[in-house]
């Protein structure tokens, strides 16, 4: 079977698990895991990133492909029959914010990583049918983009009101084993699917020399990882914030939530509050802690329907973005005036502008010795990567001095390669060589 027959042969038993579901809502579904052969976990290994780190067992995509067809008949003939077992995660910290604090990452083993995105496949397809509209993390077609243009849209739709900002502590550390499994058993009753998933919970974190067994939290770096998450907090907060919170209100609200990011828009300020105040409660019966100070409550009405000083339009922060009202320069036909009404608009929020800017710094400071033809090339490719995912409508400003300091730190970096003085008109002559790539806007919306 060809590599396209094989995945048109996967599409259609997903359409037969989505149709399933979506039958047998409410229900949980027994038999599930006989989708999962060997042609199921060759689309598996296919949708598996092959440049990622190995596990502990030190093993590449490539090695493993070797042996492809052996390699997955023996995995399937484990995970079927119980004798798999769960390789401990190799864990290391990366940066967080502004540098001060670390975020743990878990670095699992390839074959693991492989049977791990076939159980995915699955369950993922079933609650595809449960997830609610806007939820939009680590979900097939869908963006923070897409979020954020629904935040906005809404703000517009609303005139605003009051924005409720969910920060959750650690949310991928503290995701409680005992009520993960509880809310998993209400869809999904296959004891092959839900044994395997407990062996993930259970698998060791080997950091350093050292090999601990966490009694919660989710595998990080594991496929698994953000899908588990997704159901977790749709079930503790979205399907709580449908079925119980909205009812209960005065006025319109509207959720918007991607992976662990959160906010909710209130049209009503007495709402926002009530909300607020439950919130801790609510998750705190999951195990689940808020940030005291990042969760908060910011009037965001829009400023012509402001009528006193206390609630004048603030900001907030989502998914990168700085949310305000700004004004809109949308053009209007030869002989009438632009168009000045009011729109909710974004920037770069100043932590990522700062992170962005100092990890720049650090990699031009570590590589300032390698050949300019590689310094250049990695440059373009970190600015573009910045201009595909902030180059919003509005934001070009802040694009604009990402590429201006950008220069000054590729030169001051030059510059301390040897002891010749590297002036700014030595260094324009080499930005005329190998220039980097002016900012652009890559997602536009109607101003």
């Amino acid at each position: 079977m060809t590599e396209a027959q094989n995945s048109l042969d996967i599409s259609t038993k997903l359409e037969r698990i989505a149709k399933l579901a979506k039958e047998k809502r409410g229900v949980s579904l027994l038999t599930l895991a006989h989708h999962i052969d060997v042609d199921w976990l060759r689309e598996a290994f296919r949708r598996t990133r092959k440049d990622g780190a190995p596990g502990i067992d030190g093993q590449s995509a490539a090695a493993y492909a070797e042996r492809l067809e052996a390699n997955l008949q023996s995995l399937l003939d484990r995970a079927k029959s119980g004798q798999y077992r769960a390789p401990p995660v190799r864990r290391v910290h990366i940066p967080k914010g502004d540098g001060t604090e670390t975020r743990p990452i878990g670095i699992p083993t390839f074959e693991d990583k492989v049977l791990q995105r076939a159980v995915a496949m699955v369950i993922g397809e079933v609650y595809e049918q449960e997830f609610h509209d806007f939820s939009y993390g680590f979900r097939p077609g869908r963006s923070q983009h897409q979020a954020l243009d629904a935040v906005q849209s809404a703000a517009w739709r609303m005139a605003g009101g009051w924005i409720v900002e969910v920060d959750i502590r650690k949310f991928f550390d503290t995701v409680e084993h005992s009520h993960l499994r509880e809310i998993l058993r209400r869809r999904i009753g296959d004891g092959v699917l839900l044994r395997l998933i407990g062996k993930w919970l259970n698998a060791g974190v080997l950091e350093g020399l050292a090999l601990s067994y966490p009694d919660e939290g989710t595998p990080q770096g594991g496929v698994i990882s953000p899908l588990l998450a997704n159901i977790y907090l749709h079930d503790v907060l979205d399907e709580w914030f449908v079925r119980d919170v909205k009812p209960a209100l005065a006025g319109q609200a509207e959720l918007f939530r991607f992976a662990d990011d959160a906010v909710a828009l209130f049209a009503s300020k007495r709402d926002a509050e009530r909300f607020l105040a439950i919130l801790p409660k609510r998750f705190g019966k999951f195990g689940l802690t808020l940030h005291p100070d990042k969760t908060r409550m910011v009037p965001f009405l829009r400023p012509d329907r402001v009528d006193n000083d206390e609630d004048r339009p603030g900001t907030f922060n989502f998914l990168g973005f700085t949310h305000y009202w700004g004004r809109s320069r949308k053009p209007t036909p030869k002989g009438r005036p632009v168009s000045r009404r009011w729109i909710a608009m974004r920037k770069t929020a100043k932590d990522r502008f700062s992170r962005t800017l100092r990890r720049l710094y650090e990699w031009c400071r570590r590589h300032r010795h390698d050949p300019l033809e590689t310094q250049h090339l990695m440059l373009v490719k970190k600015l573009r990567g910045h201009y595909e995912y902030y180059g919003v409508t509005g934001n070009f400003p802040a694009l604009a001095k990402v590429h201006h300091v950008a220069e000054r730190i590729w030169q001051k970096a030059l510059a301390r390669r040897s002891q010749r003085r590297l002036t700014w008109s030595m260094m324009q002559r080499i930005l005329e060589r190998f220039p980097l790539p002016r900012p652009r806007i890559v997602h536009r919306y109607g101003t």
